[in-house]
């Protein structure tokens, strides 16, 4: 090989090696930047409570050993001046070693105890008394399981979360108009706005709540499904800061990493439960009466799910 040869040949070579240098830098510092953008997000997020464990456990449940656990997400109307109520209620029951997730709503005229406020009540009442705490305390004594953690969604600045992600796309079942939007049935693309006025719709629903709470599920599928793709890479920055502005929970960063890497199969099987009861009139309030039958059956499948004797 002539000399001309071997120095345009050592040329490219340290060219390409600098190329190669410049972009391993490049993905190291985009790596970084999301690794801190998400731990100042979780630490924004991060909201201990006066609850070290579940009196419904008698250790306290350990992600790094894959041990089923259950969280209580709260979808709070949260405005100025007003903390207001969890008129969303949901329960995740997470099983890794069936690779599942139950999810439980309940509806938030749900009549029982009160845990801690000495009465019985709508359930949604519970977060206007005594905020997470006494929801998880009072959610546990309905449905006798342990609740491990908690999420609180702020549902006025949830479509800054859809709309984060890019909207999302989801699965309606009934033709129906709220807040001057139409919904047709099918799939049906949302912003945020539109994923607002989604959720809140009840009463062109022959369903009531009910319908209300599989347009919710529906929501926190489409966010989740959005939010785990490749194309939401380019938006964590504004992932992060709406999810910090407006989620709030006791699961700590290394928690959340223990669940992303130990339960991450789960996610992908999520079964949705029922509850069943009736509407009644009580002192002219009305309130969703659950029958005992029907709680211990609801008890007896959550209990299953998390592995409890």
């Amino acid at each position: 090989m002539r000399a001309t040869e071997k120095k345009k040949k050592r040329r490219w070579l340290r060219v390409t090696g600098i190329v190669l240098v410049l972009l391993l830098f490049g993905i190291g510092a985009y790596a970084f930047s999301v690794y801190k953008s998400l731990t100042n997000a979780v630490e924004t997020m991060h909201q201990p409570i006066d609850r070290t464990k579940s009196d419904k456990r008698a250790e306290q449940v350990s992600l790094t050993n894959k041990q089923p656990f259950s969280v209580l997400m709260l979808g709070v109307d949260q405005r100025k001046g007003d903390k207001g109520r969890s008129d969303t209620i949901i329960v995740l029951a997470v099983n890794p070693n069936n690779k599942s997730v139950e999810m439980l709503s309940i509806p938030r005229d749900t009549r029982t105890e009160i845990v801690g406020h000495g009465t019985v009540d709508k359930i949604n009442h519970a977060y206007a008394f005594g905020n997470e705490e006494m929801s998880m305390n009072t959610v546990e004594n309905f449905l006798d399981i342990p609740i491990d953690y908690y999420v609180k969604v702020n549902m006025e600045g949830f479509k800054d979360i859809v709309d984060a992600v890019g909207g999302i796309t989801v699965n309606n079942d009934i033709d129906f108009t709220q807040d001057g939007y139409r919904f047709s049935k099918g799939q049906v693309t949302l912003d945020g706005k539109k994923a607002l006025a989604f959720t809140r719709m009840r009463h062109e629903d022959p369903r009531g709540d009910f319908g209300r709470q599989l347009r919710q599920r529906e929501i926190i599928q489409g966010v989740l499904r959005e939010g785990a793709s490749l194309s939401s890479l380019a938006k964590y920055q504004s992932i992060f800061s709406a999810l910090g502005n407006n989620v709030r929970t006791n699961l700590t960063f290394d928690q959340i990493k223990d669940i992303q890497k130990n339960y991450r199969a789960a996610a992908n099987n999520v079964q949705q439960m029922s509850i069943k009861g009736n509407g009644a009139m009580i002192n002219h309030i009305y309130y969703y009466i659950v029958p005992d039958a029907e709680k211990q059956r609801i008890q007896k499948e959550l209990k299953a799910q998390l592995e409890l004797k």
